[in-house]
């Protein structure tokens, strides 16, 4: 059985909370850190692993084992020097991915600079989305349409490879709709039903969201504020 990635969000504000609650609520390992004692005991209830800690010492991260944790979401945006520290010490420590939330456009760059794997400004994503990414590993985004209907892109299976829409039957067997052809970088919505897929293809789809986890496609790398 593949083994569950396992997951640390270092800032309890409404957007990291949101992150946090979500993975938990679908099964996920997940270590949450914030530095006021207060928040991280209002959020025991709901993040069972909650820690009142200083993420921007290595002597802490290393003793909240960190160096072994695949994903860690830096939600402190209103402290840059903080998010700053916290995101070049995981890298030293070896973490993987590194998300970082951002308060602007310039802090995004910043944090892209000294390391983060990816930099979210929370106008732009939110927590709850983010997590459904994280989840979802196959889906490369999700952007919540409606209630029900959301549009994601698709990396193209191994297994479908050589295979065209009329062969695959997605729209009957995953319940979604192949709206556009992603080719080198290139958005193509006129789609040939007979066309042979390949791995250099990206599939945007509408899909109901009770349906998506049928998808059992492998992400890479989810509207609220702090």
């Amino acid at each position: 059985m593949k083994k569950k990635k396992t997951y640390a969000v270092f800032g309890l504000g409404r957007y990291g909370r949101a992150v946090a609650k979500e993975l938990v609520k679908n099964g996920m390992e997940v270590l949450a850190v914030d530095v006021d004692e207060a928040i991280v005991n209002a959020a025991i209830a709901d993040l069972p692993y909650s820690k009142c800690a200083d993420v921007t010492d290595i002597e802490v991260l290393k003793q909240l084992g960190v160096q072994n944790i695949d994903i860690v979401i830096v939600a402190m945006a209103n402290n840059l020097e903080a998010s700053v520290m916290t995101t070049m010490l995981c890298k030293e420590l070896g973490v993987k991915m590194v998300i970082a939330k951002c308060s602007s456009e310039m802090n995004c760059k910043i944090l892209t600079k000294v390391g983060a794997d990816k930099a979210i400004f929370p106008e732009k994503e939110s927590g709850i989305r983010l997590a459904k990414n994280l989840l979802s590993s196959g889906f490369v985004d999700i952007i919540e349409l409606s209630k029900d209907a959301s549009m994601v892109e698709i990396d193209v299976q191994p297994e479908w490879e050589g295979k065209n829409l009329m062969e695959l039957n997605l729209r009957a067997k995953y319940s979604i709709n192949v709206v556009a052809i992603i080719q080198n970088k290139k958005i193509n919505t006129y789609i040939d039903p007979s066309l042979p897929l390949d791995k250099t293809m990206t599939l945007v789809v509408i899909a109901n969201v009770n349906k998506l986890n049928k998808l059992k496609v492998p992400v890479n790398t989810l509207d609220t504020t702090e």
